[in-house]
């Protein structure tokens, strides 16, 4: 019995255990309770153990009962797929193949690999191979016999991701900023699409070719203080907040009256104000969409239309969803799982009767998606304008806020009462609980992956780089139920999903960086840099051994993204001096003595640091370190130009240096594990205005010390 439900785990793809990334390395054995739960989660009834063996036989079967799967993903030299079809009918087959309404001949063999008989009829499962090379993209297949027509999804994909040919000539350098951080004198107290088209001329000034963001995606619109980039309600849609309004046809300075002060205010304010922020900028644009809507005739209003017919069914739901919420979420508690029944699906005749009703407040949504587009690729045309090789570098986010459009519209393609998370690691010995809605692999198969593949695409709009966010998860995600502090792997078809990555990949233009820091399986990286993803370099995680010397930039992997850190950790100048470990301890997430270890390894990571410095030779000859500063009295002369002359050095293909490093930030931009009760993430503005960067003398010197 134990030995069936072993091979059930197996089968399904469920981790029995599993070791953590911890410098310990520690080997966690889930409990029956937590594998049973995740089984029915994942859509497969089952009672108890007992009934495992019961269970493996519906799962083996399943495949006879389908002639097609709901989509055949392969690779150009391995154009073959399995069909199930009646013995009777094989003799019949024929094979067809269309791609953009246009029908393509293709010589093909086939192979019985197998039978089975199913009440009175015999079934034969078809081995069937392409030989005709087709070039990597989709294509609608066929199989026809005397009685029955099929259809299906063929992705064919490349064997490698797109890269840009100048990667194959020189090294490239960039920045990693957090939109909403940026500061301008204009303006309105977080940063914006104007900001960051303002960035790229910073770039074309300073040889930078790449400009690394956060995601973008759209964020609760009535809790503006949820501001995790991380937990959008939709990763097809952009965030409104970053929209200059001062920029859209139809505003007027006069629209502004009165609230001269406020504004004021915004700017000045130490950390973003999203509430305040976002309710000005808001109150604007409906003033705008006012008129907006009287010009049914203009250029603009046809741009408006026709961009609502692109985005079709998808904008839809999220204009509607939004407005659903607008009206509910001070009534009643729980998100959209606490409306009325009727309204818990975008599907049925209230939620038809809703939309009839509030047309005015779901046009203004379309209009806030409309205008977000519309700067954005004004955006990504100022990028193109500047010459920047690689140009905007997008985020992808591993999940989904589960109250976000994405469950409400689709709940059945995530894994029920769960969310994504991470278990132990060197970073976070803690582990993480994101409670993120995460996609069931299997109803993601059975809707021909287009879900993911939606959001591949909205990611790579416009950008010459994407980021996948915790990249693992093409792999294997870790989901925990919603009740409970621990969970489990889950396994995802790893083969589909870095092929759907690599022909996405080839057909926007975009490369693919994966983020890969934490709980790496072993062979990881290897496979992805085999099918073109770049992965992810951080200095404090490039030592020897977890917590030895650190690495010399001769060692860091050629096909990578590089930089000092992330978003989620300290800054440069606050690691050094420990304010971060102050930082978890004054909110008790550490107790006295893991404070004490934590120093203890601080104090021997400067020490490494400072060797390592010292053997590559890029401390600055004109700002040269003075003493050791070992036990965090002060901060190292030069130290900020000697790390980015360090890590930018590396054989690393690109590198990423960080404002905050720059500027010398000892403030978080993000604490894991915290919410903003506890510390203000994602809050924190970039002290220096980006109209400063040009005369800022830290700037200057970490600009020189990258390009030498």
């Amino acid at each position: 019995m134990s030995d069936d439900f072993s091979l059930l785990c197996e089968k399904i793809g469920i981790a029995q255990k599993f070791y953590d990334a911890a410098q310990n390395h520690k080997e966690y054995v889930v409990d029956d309770k937590t594998l049973v739960q995740m089984i029915n989660y994942l859509g497969f009834p089952l009672k108890d153990k007992a009934q495992s063996s019961v269970l493996l036989d519906k799962i083996e079967n399943k495949r006879w009962q389908y002639a097609l799967e709901p989509i055949y993903v392969v690779r150009t030299q391995n154009q073959s797929f399995d069909a199930v079809l009646p013995a009777e009918e094989t003799a019949s087959f024929q094979l067809s193949i269309r791609c953009q309404n246009h029908n393509i001949e293709v010589e093909y063999s086939q192979e019985v690999i197998a039978e089975k008989n199913i009440g009175r009829t015999k079934y034969q499962k078809l081995h069937i191979t392409i030989q005709t090379p087709l070039a990597p993209q989709y294509y609608r297949l066929q199989v026809r016999t005397n009685r029955n027509v099929f259809q299906t999804v063929l992705a064919v994909t490349p064997d490698m991701c797109y890269v840009p040919e100048v990667l194959s000539q020189k090294k490239l350098w960039g920045f990693a900023v957090q939109v909403y951080a940026l500061t301008s004198k204009r303006n309105w107290g977080v940063g914006d699409f104007t900001d960051l088209a303002n960035f790229a001329h910073v770039c074309q000034q300073n040889g930078a070719d790449v400009i690394g963001v956060n995601p973008l995606n759209v964020l609760s619109h009535d809790f503006p203080e949820n501001a995790s980039p991380y937990s959008s309600i939709s990763r097809l849609f952009l965030n409104p907040i970053y929209i200059d309004v001062e920029k859209v046809e139809g505003f007027q300075p006069t629209m502004l009256k009165g609230k001269e002060d406020i504004l004021q205010k915004l700017r000045q304010s130490e950390d973003i104000d999203y509430t305040g922020v976002y309710r000005l900028k808001i109150d604007v644009l409906q003033q705008i969409y006012s008129a907006f809507q009287k010009k049914t005739g203009s250029a603009v209003h046809k741009r408006f239309q026709k961009f609502c017919s692109d985005q079709g069914t998808d904008l839809q739901n999220l204009a509607t969803y939004q407005a659903i919420y607008s009206a509910y979420c001070h009534k009643v508690y729980g998100g959209w799982k606490g409306w009325p029944q009727e309204l818990q699906n975008p599907n049925t005749k209230a939620v038809r009767e809703f939309v009839a009703v509030h047309q005015d407040e779901i046009g203004f949504f379309k209009y806030l998606q409309f205008i977000a587009a519309e700067q954005l690729a004004a955006v990504e045309a100022e990028i193109k304008k500047c010459g920047l090789k690689i140009g905007l570098y997008r985020d992808l986010p591993v999940g989904v806020c589960k109250d976000s459009v994405e469950l409400w519209a689709g709940n059945d393609l995530f894994i029920k009462k769960c969310g994504a998370g991470a278990p132990p690691d060197a970073f976070f010995p803690k582990g993480q609980k994101w409670c993120l809605g995460a996609f069931n692999p299997y109803f993601l198969k059975d809707n021909a992956y287009m879900p993911f593949i939606k959001i591949l695409r909205a990611a790579m709009q416009g950008a010459g780089a994407l980021r996948i966010d915790h990249v693992m998860s093409l792999m294997r995600l870790y989901i925990i139920p919603d009740d409970a502090e621990d969970g489990t792997y889950v396994y995802y078809n790893f083969d589909d999903m870095l092929g759907l990555v690599a022909l996405e990949s080839l057909l926007c233009k975009c490369m693919i960086v994966g983020e890969s820091i934490g709980n790496v399986p072993d062979g990881f990286i290897e496979k992805i840099h085999e099918r073109g993803i770049y992965s992810l370099s951080v200095l404090w995680a490039e030592r020897w051994g977890g917590n030895g010397p650190f690495k010399m930039p001769s060692d860091y992997a050629q096909k990578a993204f590089c930089s000092v850190g992330t978003h989620d950790m300290a800054p440069l100048k606050m690691r050094w001096f420990g304010y971060d470990i102050e930082t978890m301890f004054d909110l008790k997430m550490i107790n006295d003595t893991e404070r004490l270890n934590m120093y203890k390894d601080r104090e021997n990571e400067r020490y490494q640091l400072l060797n390592a410095l010292d053997s590559a030779g890029v401390w600055p000859t004109d700002n040269p370190r003075q003493g050791n500063c070992l036990y965090g009295e002060g901060y190292p002369n030069g130290i900020m130009e000697a790390v980015e002359r360090f890590v930018s050095g590396s054989n690393c293909s690109v590198f990423l240096v960080q404002p905050e490093d720059i500027f010398g930030a000892v403030k978080l931009q993000n604490l894991p594990g915290t919410d903003r009760d506890k510390h203000p993430n994602w809050r924190r503005k970039i002290s220096v205005n980006i109209e400063d960067y040009a005369t800022n003398e830290n700037f200057l010197r970490a600009v020189r010390a990258i390009n030498r």
